[in-house]
């Protein structure tokens, strides 16, 4: 089972990005998938995530400007991002947690927001 993250780049503050992870491989039983972000010398934090009923959470940092969403067919999150800041800069991780997979990890996609 593997996760992959894509739609990272640069954009000017105020702009917007689009990123995509899809998991593929036999899974089953998604309980969440999430997106985090680590910035430079920073720890990796949770920026949004969507559980199995539809629930989602947002860090308050992004609420208002970020949306995440899935296709449950596809088996993938997308997490539109608008209004970026620069303080968005990070890499940006997909994060998954099935039944029997406790947690699961892509690759990272980098954002940059310049100013």
């Amino acid at each position: 089972v593997q996760l992959q993250a894509f739609g990272g780049g640069l954009v000017q503050a105020g702009g917007s990005l689009r990123l995509s992870c899809a998991a593929s491989g036999s899974i089953s039983n998604i309980y969440s998938m999430s997106w985090y972000r680590q910035a430079p010398g920073k720890e990796r934090d949770m920026v949004a995530r969507i559980i199995s009923n539809g629930l989602t959470d947002y860090a308050d940092s992004v609420k208002g400007r970020f949306t995440i969403s899935r296709d449950r067919a596809k088996k993938t999150v997308y997490l539109q991002m608008d209004s970026l800041k620069p303080e968005d800069t990070a890499v940006y991780y997909c994060n998954l947690v099935s039944h029997r997979i406790p947690s699961l990890w892509g690759q990272g996609t980098q954002v940059t927001v310049s100013s």
